[in-house]
């Protein structure tokens, strides 16, 4: 397969200008302690200097480039570029690289310029190695059946689609095939250490390749991997770590203890604190710590913080897992067959439990044990509670709720990708056509519910889950209101800026650009896309269409690129369904209504914010504080640390919202009244 990306990542022997060893030279190299049963098959750079190397044994086919700088080290220390104390075989080695107290070898390795390699036990290729690429990930079903073969540049995308449409096997093939051909491609007998890497106080490292400006230090053992680091964006692997079958994204930190076996670790996540994680895929941002992860598909920003945390055999993604938190999928018949989907944004309580098979909403909060295998998965934005062994659902409360709005505020934030290739695409949104498209059928869920059963029904069963009558009418309320901000942005966007001098430009701004987009939205691990467009792309996998691992990875930059026109596509035909009217019968009086709506929308949900807000300053939270006072220093003591409700910089922020939002509205609604 001819790629650009097998150009960036092949280990091909660096091309150097090498003559054969002088006499002298030889001669010098012997006084200083080297060895060499063959002379012959080393060679040497121009500018070489044989005085910098010293108590080296050389065997097999070795070049040598010029070491001529010094090298600084942590605290100061300088050292002249060469190499010491070390058994070298078969490698080419570049400029002002230093190797020193190798207590074993290095054999079958680039190493290119300005390499620092230090203390190290062993660094060796045996026979030829893919680096971790085409490793066989069991994803999500513990007994196998959702296999993701890994490579340097799977993105989020490309997995889900590997792991959960089995149902399109002629697509599953065909990206099995350009996986294998991609790994084929980087199949060598030869080991890379690129240009700036440092390995310092290392133990075994076997088969693995190491990408330009890459941190490893302390290591335990690396084995069958790819550390995929570049110049702006470092991978550091450090202290104790254990590592086989994998492969490690640029901007990536694994230290602390961590032992991750059959893993690919995305672009900026970070495993530390002793984490162990087997069988697991981690896309961009995630973070694990003292916890465990077996069988997981950890879509992107993915975080577990806390020890006795076990995630196992599901697919996360924007999850915050508490102290605790465990699912099981073992039912003890067929073994561990089961396993469950959490969709985006949710959180998970201390001490909760779910029992696998089971699929959890956007953005639910789940509290307590839940042993009965529901779905809510269109009734998002809501709280999954334990009570008297039940599994009790309130929905769409989550939209109220500060902590929502301050997750999606703080994901972009804490990006921390920072090379200029970002192998996934990322929609931040809170509100979509993939979480609004789901209000739409909770609400619909829900009247039904109500309509079937009766008003005097006080608790209403669905999935395995009980809803109560009056969370039942809340949840309808909220998803109005959700839905009718979500529209209102979408249109206010549309028309914001521009005058309309007549009701045909009017209609004419609001026409969209494309009809891609006006059905169902699906969540690909992060990125929100028509599913339209997604099955499109199979189908061309499927005819041979498309056929290389880029072009699948373009396709799914076009459809993040594409996101607005495509937003704006579906929201166009959901806004003609509440309207019952066409684009070309629209009026401007139906779009002040509109954006009545959305004003309303935008007022009542930021008040329930700040509400919601104000909770964290009320008395009971102020317990634990002015710790050996009376209730005033409690309260001084409290303002000092936490400040006040009116002047905490949410509460003033959603104060600017309501007045900018309101403003923005008036003024479209004047703009619309002139035509």
């Amino acid at each position: 397969m001819a790629s650009e990306f097998c150009a960036e990542t092949k280990c091909n022997e660096k091309h150097l200008e090498t003559r054969s060893l002088s006499a002298e030279e030889i001669s010098r190299l012997a006084n200083q302690g080297c060895s060499c049963a063959d002379w012959s098959m080393v060679e040497v750079a121009d500018g070489f200097d044989a005085e910098r190397v010293k108590a080296t044994h050389f065997s097999g086919r070795v070049k040598l480039g010029a070491f001529n700088k010094r090298i600084a080290f942590f605290g100061g220390v300088e050292k002249p570029a060469g190499i010491s104390n070390a058994t070298i075989h078969n490698c080419t080695i570049g400029d002002n690289v230093y190797i020193d107290q190798i207590r074993n070898y290095i054999a079958g390795y680039v190493i290119e310029d300005d390499v620092i390699i230090e203390n190290v036990d062993l660094l060796a290729v045996e026979g030829e190695s893919s680096f971790g690429n085409g490793t066989e990930v069991a994803v999500v079903n513990e007994a196998g059946g959702r296999e993701i073969p890994i490579y340097d540049h799977l993105s989020a995308h490309t997995a889900y689609i590997i792991a959960f449409y089995r149902h399109r096997p002629k697509v599953i093939e065909s990206l099995k095939t350009m996986i294998a051909e991609y790994t084929a491609s980087v199949t060598s007998s030869l080991g890379l250490v690129s240009a700036g890497a440092r390995l310092i106080n290392c133990r075994i490292i076997k088969n693995v390749r190491i990408g330009p400006g890459a941190v490893i230090e302390g290591i335990n053992r690396l084995e069958n991997g790819s550390v995929n680091s570049c110049p702006e964006d470092p991978v550091y692997i450090g202290p104790g770590v254990y590592a086989e079958d994998f492969i490690v994204s640029s901007g990536s930190k694994i230290t602390d203890g961590t032992i991750i076996s059959e893993c690919f670790v995305g672009q900026g996540t970070v495993l530390a604190k002793h984490y162990s994680a087997e069988s697991s895929v981690f896309f961009a941002n995630c973070g694990g710590f003292h916890g465990e992860a077996c069988a997981v598909f950890a879509g992107p920003y993915t975080v577990t913080h806390h020890k006795s945390t076990l995630l196992i055999a599901g697919l996360f993604s924007f999850l915050n897992a508490g102290s605790g938190t465990n699912q099981s999928n073992h039912m003890y018949k067929l073994g561990p067959t089961h396993q469950g989907i959490i969709e985006r944004g949710s959180k998970t309580a201390s001490d909760s439990y779910i029992l696998w098979p089971a699929k959890v909403g956007p953005f639910t909060v789940v509290m307590g044990r839940h042993y009965r295998n529901s779905d809510t998965s269109d009734l998002p934005f809501s709280y999954l509670i334990e009570h008297e062994d039940e599994s009790i659902l309130v929905p769409g409360v989550n939209l109220r709720s500060v902590g929502t709005v301050r997750d999606a505020r703080k994901w972009p934030k804490r990006d921390r990708r920072k090379g200029r290739k970002k192998l996934d695409h990322i929609n931040f949104k809170l509100l979509s056509p993939y979480t609004i498209q789901k209000m739409l059928n909770g609400s619909r869920l829900l009247r039904n519910l109500k309509a079937t059963s009766g008003d005097n029904t006080e608790y209403f069963t669905f999935n395995s889950v009980r809803i109560k009558n009056s969370s039942l009418e809340r949840g309808i309320k909220l998803y109005e209101i959700g839905t009718d901000k979500f529209l209102g942005n979408c249109l206010i966007k549309r028309l914001e800026g521009k005058r309309f001098r007549s009701v045909d430009k009017l209609r004419s701004a609001l026409s969209p650009q494309t009809e891609i987009g006006a059905g169902k939205w699906i969540d690909l691990a992060g990125l929100f896309a028509p599913q339209e467009i997604v099955e499109k792309l199979l189908t061309d996998i499927e005819n041979g269409t498309v056929v290389t691992l880029e072009q699948v990875a373009e396709a799914f930059r076009s459809m993040y690129e594409n996101y607005p026109a495509y937003e704006w596509a579906w929201a166009a035909s959901v806004l003609q369904q509440c309207l019952r009217k066409t684009i070309d019968r629209i009026t401007p009086k139906d779009i002040v209504e509109l954006v009545a709506r959305w004003k309303s929308a935008v007022v009542e949900l930021d008040r329930m914010l700040s509400a919601d807000t104000k909770k964290e300053f009320t008395v009971a939270a102020q317990i634990g504080f002015g710790i050996d006072g009376d209730n005033q220093s409690r309260q001084v003591d409290f303002r000092q640390v936490r400040g006040t409700f009116e002047e905490n910089s949410f509460v003033r922020e959603i104060e600017r919202h309501i007045a900018a939002k309101t403003a923005l509205a008036d003024e479209l609604i004047a703009r619309l009244e002139k035509i």
